[in-house]
């Protein structure tokens, strides 16, 4: 009997490295996307675990879930980080405030 792949897991481990890299936007798109990819995970690890000798890529899958879990740590982290830095600079009116004599100090023009 030829061995199949799980569906989803390529495509979990795409949505989990593209959450790593944008754990730095603000941390709410890594939090979507490896929140995505850990949903399709665990439906692929329980097609895993009702037929595990049909399935080759079960080491692609536990890939996938680490670098998913990883991604979701430093963006919620950094989601908290955003909001205590936000709320230290006088929360949302300080923090465009500070934007703004930014642009003017820098020249730049909106």
């Amino acid at each position: 009997m030829e061995q199949q792949k799980l569906p989803n897991v390529t495509l979990a481990l795409v949505l989990a490295i593209l959450s790593f890299l944008c754990c730095c936007i603000g941390g709410l798109p890594a939090v979507i996307l490896s929140g995505i990819a850990f949903f399709l995970l665990s439906n692929d690890e329980k097609k895993y675990r009702e037929n595990p000798e049909i399935y080759s890529n079960y080491n692609q899958l536990k890939t996938a879930k680490i670098v998913a879990i990883i991604a979701l740590v430093l963006g919620v982290l950094y989601f908290i980080y955003t909001f205590y830095a936000i709320s230290q600079m006088g929360g949302w009116e300080g923090y465009m405030e500070k934007v703004r004599i930014m642009t003017e100090q820098y020249g730049i023009e909106e």
